[in-house]
Parts: structure tokens; sequence; C-alpha cells
């Protein structure tokens, strides 16, 4: 049986396909129209999986849609109507795109697809949860998920047994943690849904020293419940997300032409640590009620790794567990999970071992590529490849790696990613600047064999999705300059070699050479820009930016013999495009 999955009309539009329970497809749509968080119907990523797996849209049983379109129309109608007549222009800004298409989903399906078989609405934070526990290792975990807003609910709270999953405590819209992070992410000049990671990292610049302010814009009980005060907060009567309050405390927006000052490093701060007692009291509370010893986070809350890792630390939890697609874009396989395991009634059969479920290309299509643009380039063998990029590396060079299946979810996982080596001491300036084209306080992460963790961090459980925080071991930090962040800390993606045995490969051959077994990791692509998806993506991005090699699949461009172009109009435009404010 086939179930397709699909998430759209938001933001990080993704497909998924199950087959008989199992993952052999996901994508997010962003990849293939070269547009970050696109939000529209995710086509190319539906034929992409249907073309991996050799079937057609006839062959699929169930599409599992990943909320309730209706439920959400009935949650915005009536703050409309308790905000009048504040919200009107709001609303009549918003409805056309309502009665265009977020309302007509089995239209579209059959226009856009030619579908015309079984549907199901499963909630939006169902979706969460179920993308997170259906394809965890545990039989039964807590389940919390957290975001900005589901159909109604910002946050719920549960348990998952076997198959099944029963959410029992939530907290609803306008109250939202997510909502919050996001509207102080726009006010620190930042674009809402996107730059929420780089406010993180700037955190760790910044003191904490609003708390007191804080207290009058969130109550947060020592359950972890809580609410807002909305006299700080807009978007339930405008399209901006900050309130006339919120700036009478603070002051104006941050431009983004303008340099970071204290108070935006402070408030940064402030934030982070406000979420993150938030996040440990859900948790440790949610602990205390379920029993349960493991627990499942999900949401695109989940993607702090700094308030997972407080939860890691300071609740007692023997362990835990963030699919790679935390966000919106996972919904998509959460949905089709929960149709099979919880409503078909279906065993669960599978336990998501890694995040490589997208496309790949073969060396042939690879070749043809190149040939075709007439790009030099060597052919290794497969003994030489991860040597001669161990060995680049080891001389200081950058590198840009594609191999394999394309990741799902924010993070590149050694598939579509930029190695560089992590003990230079000025090589996270120099990849800022002349590679990402990013803040030059945006911090990299370290990629180290699972076998080596401890040794280099103060982590007690794997990190394969790079979505858990760890302390740099002092002894270790100036080892590691590069991918230790101003705090000490580092956030860790772990790996085995079973899970990406080339790109483990490579660990051990640079181990060799330096003695450390530990590369820096960051996205294959350049500010604004989404991870790079085929080849010509690839070569684009390598050719515009001062890598020095590209290793794809068995073959090697040396920028020496291509030359360095200039960024292009689309790639200054989208760097641009990331600097402006909400």
């Amino acid at each position: 049986m086939y179930i397709l999955g699909i998430s759209c009309f938001y933001h990080d539009s993704s497909a998924a396909l199950v087959k008989d329970g199992r993952i052999v497809f996901a994508a997010e749509e962003e990849r293939f129209v070269r547009r970050k968080h696109y939000n529209e119907f995710p086509i190319n990523a539906v034929n992409a999986a249907l073309e991996y797996n050799g079937i057609t849209i006839n062959d699929i049983d169930y599409v599992a849609f990943y909320e309730k379109p209706f439920h959400k129309f009935e949650r915005m109608l009536r703050t409309h109507v308790h905000s009048y007549p504040h919200g009107y222009m709001m609303f009549m800004r918003t409805l056309p795109s309502w009665l265009k298409r977020k309302l007509w989903v089995p239209i579209i399906l059959q226009r856009e697809l030619n579908y015309k078989g079984k549907i199901v609405f499963v909630g939006h934070h169902v979706a969460h949860a179920a993308s997170a526990f259906l394809v965890s290792p545990f039989e039964e975990a807590a389940i919390l998920t957290v975001d900005g807003v589901g159909e109604s609910a910002t946050t719920t709270m549960g348990v998952g047994r076997g198959g099944k999953i029963e959410l029992t405590h939530e907290i609803d819209f306008p109250h939202s943690l997510g909502l919050l992070y996001s509207m102080v992410t726009g006010w620190l000049g930042f674009r809402v849904n996107s730059g929420e990671g780089k406010v993180m990292g700037l955190a760790s610049y910044g003191k904490p020293r609003f708390r007191k302010e804080f207290e009058d814009i969130i109550k947060i009980a020592d359950d972890g419940s809580f609410r807002l005060n909305m006299e700080y907060f807009a978007y339930t009567k405008r399209l901006q997300m900050t309130g006339r309050k919120f700036f009478k405390v603070f002051g104006p927006r941050r431009k983004a032409s303008e340099a970071m000052s204290e108070l935006s490093l402070d408030m940064a701060a402030t934030l982070q640590e406000v979420l993150e007692e938030a996040e440990v009291k859900l948790a440790r509370g949610l602990r205390e009620r379920t029993g349960m010893d493991h627990l499942c986070i999900a949401g695109g809350v989940g993607l702090n790794s700094l308030a997972n890792w407080r939860i890691m630390r300071e609740v007692p939890y023997k362990d835990v567990f963030i699919q790679p697609a935390a966000g919106d874009g996972g919904t998509s396989l959460g949905a089709a999970m929960y149709l099979w395991c919880s409503l078909l009634g279906n065993e669960r059969a599978y336990v998501m071992e890694d995040a490589y479920t997208g496309d790949d290309f073969t060396d042939e299509q690879i070749k043809a590529f190149l040939d075709t643009h007439e790009v030099p380039y060597k052919a290794l063998s497969e003994d030489e490849l991860p040597k001669s990029a161990a060995k680049a590396l080891a001389e200081g060079k950058i590198i840009g790696w594609f191999q394999g299946r394309m990741e799902f979810g924010p993070r590149a996982l050694c598939n579509r990613t930029i190695f560089a080596n992590p003990t230079l001491h000025d090589m996270k300036d120099a990849l800022n600047a002349r590679v990402k084209h990013r803040e030059p306080f945006r911090p990299f992460a370290p990629v180290v064999p699972v076998e080596n963790q401890r040794e280099y961090f103060d982590m007690h459980i794997p990190s394969p999705y790079m979505l858990l925080i760890g302390d740099v071991h002092e002894d270790k930090r100036d080892v590691i300059p590069a991918v230790t962040h101003v705090d000490g800390t580092a956030r860790v993606q772990t790996m085995t070699e079973a899970q990406n045995p080339l790109a483990y490969r490579l660990l051990r051959e640079f181990e060799k050479l330096t003695k450390v077994p530990v590369l820096l990791n960051t996205s294959f692509n350049i500010r604004g820009e989404p991870i790079v998806h085929s080849p010509r993506d690839a070569y684009e991005c390598f050719a515009q930016t001062d890598m020095d090699y590209l290793f794809m699949g068995k073959f090697v461009l040396d920028k020496a013999d291509i030359g360095k172009k200039e960024l292009s109009a689309e790639a200054r435009a989208r760097i641009a495009a990331d600097s402006a404010t909400q």
C-alpha cells in the first residue's frame, strides 16, 4: 500500500511517500523550486517521489493531508470576530488565499495530480506528534509538540504506545511559544519563519537582562503552561506581529542595515532563556504525569537545539527522539504514518535510522551534466575519493560534497554539505564571509563518529540530526575552534558507519592525517538559498564561492581549473532578501 503525505500552503511544503509503513521518499519542495520555505503545492516533490519509486499517481491508495483546513479557517474567523474592527483589513487580505486554495485541497489534488482517490485530513499537531513517535525506536514515549500554531493548538502533550497516539493536553492560540519567538525574531531584524535559528545563535553573545520585563510578556506556570500578554503582540489584529507595547518598552525594530547592538544581543539571550525555561517545565510536567522514560519532540520549536539540550540535561528522560524535519516540513511524513499506523491499524515496522530520504543522481547523470557544460573534472576510484577529500581538508581547503540521497529537513547531514577543517582558527570567519555570505556571528557545526562523541563533547546520547547541543570539553576547544561557539558549545552531528559509509570513511581518513576525527559541516548553499538539490545547483554554488574543490559522485572539480564566477543576480537578490526585515 502506498500513502502519499502532503504538507503545503503555510511554509516548508513537502511530500512523503510511505510504502507498507516504511518511508521510501520524503523531500521539501523548496529544494526543487529554489525558493527557501516555499509554501505552494509540492508538485515537484510529489513527482520526484513517484519517479524515484517507479510508480504513478494511480498506484497511490491514500493521500494524507497534514492539517484540517476547515478547522483552521474556523479559528481564523473566531479570531477576527473577536478582534473586530481591528482585524478587518487583515481578514480581508487573507480571505482570498483561503477561498482560492486552502479550503479546496481535494480539487487541487485532482487538478495538480489527476488524483481521484481517498483523502484523509490529519490534525496539524497530530501530524507533528506522529512524525516523531511513529518513526522513533520507542515502543512507548511521552510526546511534546511546540510550534507557532496549527488549527488552534500551539502546544500539545501526550503519549504514544505501539501505533497509537493520544494527545491529552494542549495550549491554544493566541498563546504560543513559537509566535513569541518569531515576533522577537522579526523585531531583531530577521525574517519570520526563517531567521529563528539565527536568533538562537545570537543568544550566546548576550546576557538575559530583560527577564523582569518578560515576566509581563509571558507567564509560565510550574507545569510549563503559559499565557501571553497580548498587549505586546499584534498578530490577532494585523499582519505584523509586534504590538505597540513591545515597541514602547524596547524601542523600534532593528533595521537589517544596522549593526547588532547590546540591546539586540541581550534581547536574543533573554528570549532564548525564556523559551528554554518553558520547554523544560513542559517536559518535566509531562514526565511527571506520564512516567515515561522516553520523549519525542516535534514542531518547529523542536529545531531549537539549545532548548532540546536543556531538556536532556535537566529532565530525567533516558532518551529523546527528534526527527530531522521537526518543523512543518515533517508533517507530510507524520500524516502518512498516522494514517498507516493509527487510523488503518497496521503495526509499526519502521524506525528512522537516517535522514537520507530524497532523490539522488547517478555518476552517469553527473557526468552528462559536466560534459554538456564542458566542465573539467577528474574521476576518482572508490578508494581514492575519501582520501583525496581528506587530504584537501587537512591542507585547509574548503570542499563541496554532493553524494547519495538528499537529506530531509533543514540540516545538511553530510550528503549535501560543505566540509572544512575545524582545527583552523580563522576557518569560521572565512566560511561566513567568502562562501556562505552570511552574518559573522553564525556558528558552524561539527560532525563526529559516534564512537568519538564523548571524547570531544559532553553528551550522553547520539545526535544524528544535529538537533542537540553539547559542551565542547575545555581541553578540546582549542583543538576544534572553528566549530566551538562563543559559549563553548557546539551543535553536534554524530554519525555511525551504517548511517553514511562514505562520509564516515572521510572522517576516518581525515583523522589519519590530523589525529582529529571531527569535520566542520555546513549546508551546501549560500545565504538565502535552499540547500542544493541537483548537480547544476551544486556546480553553480561551487563556482560562485570560494570553495576549493567539489566532490560530486565519483568526480572532483578543482576551482583552479574552472575559475571563480561572479555571484549571479539571482544569488545577490537572495542574499538581499534574506537581509530584509519581516
